[in-house]
């Protein structure tokens, strides 16, 4: 694994966990970790159950004893690992949003292409395609329950960034981040929305909008009557991603959809909603209320119809029966055990796992189209 941040102990619970529920073809092997500060990497490895640590992530890709790579990495060192692992002959796990841009990952779908016909296999960790409510709503729309899809609705509204004096990261800078809201939680219900419908975007029109242009380099604040103010001595840095998106869509068959990414709605903590409208029923879900989907079908008889909440526990609905009885709900970190079980899978048939890097590819082709959108005052943008 490259990287041990946030992301990088959410996969490493899911590496140690997998092959304890569920029966995998090839049991996962926590060999190394690399970071760029010795101290830190080592006591991650340690936190975290990895073998081993390395400063650098070139020692990944030189190592024999090393057969896949895991990249949690921020987004613009996202490429360089990727296409060096896969050349040589190591199957990849890359972090969302693929790229920082339509270029990278462009070089990066052709490496994952190549590597492929060499049975070496890339996946793209959109985690939330595991979370059981989705699974099974990708399932109803490819059974026919919602009839022809006219319309989605998706947004993902989280509120971690709405006090000014919240301290700059590396998301909130461009150069390491590729974008803010739009490319940390808007790639999220991107694909998530292309998935469950099975189809692909087309065309954007967008607006974006960075809320607080400056915030805090050290991050240390000082407190003043607990309202979180800082000194006027701290230094400041410039904000160069966005705070906020909202643009409408097309498919590739007809249906229009709206989206929402922002991380200033106070009060939500991670309200990843979508909702799917068909000419016979709906689904909508709601990530603060993970274990259910509401379902809508037309065809019930008038005096009982209307949106019936169904707990996603059931051995029958996905990845379900691998855990706990009826009724005992699962978690965040459960979508990142299920990511884990469906590329060691995959590696083990030889088949290409989901989501490809030419998958990924097409949410960065409407990061994009969005971003472009948005730059010429919400102009309607097809996607290249």
């Amino acid at each position: 694994m490259a990287g041990y941040g946030f992301m990088g102990a959410a996969h490493s619970h899911a590496w140690r966990t997998a092959p304890h529920f569920f029966r995998l073809p090839r049991a996962p092997q926590m060999t190394a970790i690399a970071g760029r500060d010795t101290d830190a990497v080592r006591k991650a490895a340690e936190e975290l159950g990895w073998d081993s640590a390395e400063t650098g992530w070139r020692r990944l890709i030189e190592r024999p004893d090393i057969d896949l790579v895991d990249i949690c990495t921020p987004g613009d060192t996202h490429a360089e690992i990727a296409i060096a692992a896969l050349q040589a002959g190591k199957h990849v796990l890359c972090e969302k949003p693929l790229a920082n841009s339509v270029a990278e990952a462009e070089s990066m779908a052709v490496a994952a292409e190549q590597a492929a016909a060499r049975g070496v296999f890339a996946m793209c960790g959109y985690s939330y395609r595991r979370t059981p409510a989705l699974a099974l709503a990708k399932r109803l729309v490819e059974q026919g329950r919602l009839g022809v899809i006219r319309q989605v609705r998706a947004q993902y509204l989280q509120d971690w960034l709405s006090d000014e004096n919240g301290p700059m990261t590396w998301r909130l800078d461009k150069s390491k981040a590729g974008s803010g809201a739009l490319g940390d939680i808007g790639a999220h219900i991107i694909d998530a929305a292309q998935w469950i419908v099975g189809q692909e975007i087309t065309g954007v029109s967008a607006l974006m909008e960075t809320f607080v242009a400056e915030r805090p380099i050290s991050g240390e604040l000082v407190g003043l009557g607990g309202h979180g103010d800082v000194s006027h001595d701290t230094p400041r840095g410039a904000v160069t991603v966005d705070d906020a998106v909202i643009f409408s869509a097309r498919f590739a068959r007809g249906p229009i959809g709206v989206f929402e990414a922002t991380r200033f709605a106070l009060g939500r903590k991670n309200a990843m909603r979508l909702e799917v409208n068909g000419s016979a029923g709906s689904l909508a879900f709601d990530y603060e209320d993970m274990n259910y989907l509401k379902v809508y079908d037309q065809g019930d008889e008038a005096q009982t119809r209307g949106f019936h909440r169904i707990m996603v526990t059931e051995p029958e609905h996905p990845y379900a029966s691998h855990w706990w009885p009826t009724g005992h709900g699962l978690g965040y970190e459960h979508g990142f055990t299920h990511q884990v079980v469906d590329l060691v899978e995959a590696i083990a048939d030889g088949r290409q796992p989901t989501p490809s890097f030419a998958d990924a590819l097409q949410v960065q082709r409407v990061l994009s189209a969005v971003e472009a959108s948005a730059g010429d005052d919400s102009r309607w943008t097809a996607l290249a």
